[in-house]
């Protein structure tokens, strides 16, 4: 059986990028960077960056950040927990970027997102609710403006 040299170079890539996202879905609360995701996966920083893009739409970065504010919402949706709190727990550094990369995916603030959905989804079972309220990933999230009676 033959095969292209560059069918199996483009699955390697692929099974590597593969276990890059699981990872980044696995340690999203650690200190993560493109670099070291690289270097683990034998590959530079930009042919991952590249590569991650085609196969999945988005950076590493904005794929970690994505993970990370999925986690920071259902932190806050059990209302126990506050905007700094959630930040740290799922590995942000700084809390005006999160906010704002929050606000970015979701469309509105983290302290109004725990506010609202401590109204919006309770008796809503969590399997349900996490699957509704799931962030929308490449700053697709319609910002709604609100409206004047």
């Amino acid at each position: 059986m033959t095969s292209k040299p560059g069918t199996e170079d483009h699955l390697r890539d692929l099974a590597r990028l593969r276990r890059v996202r699981d990872r980044i879905d696995r340690e999203y609360a650690r200190p993560l960077d493109v670099e070291r995701l690289a270097r683990d996966a034998h590959m530079s920083a930009g042919h991952l960056s590249r590569q991650f893009k085609l196969a999945y739409g988005e950076s590493p970065y904005s794929y970690l950040m994505t993970r990370r504010i999925e986690r920071a919402m259902a932190l806050l949706r059990r209302g126990d927990v506050s905007v700094t709190e959630a930040c740290f727990a799922v590995g942000c550094q700084s809390l005006g970027t999160f906010s704002t990369r929050f606000a970015e995916l979701v469309g509105m603030p983290p302290s109004a997102y725990r506010r609202s959905a401590e109204l919006g989804t309770e008796g809503i079972p969590s399997c349900v609710s996490k699957q509704v309220t799931r962030p929308i990933r490449n700053r697709e999230a319609v910002v709604t403006e609100p409206q004047l009676a």
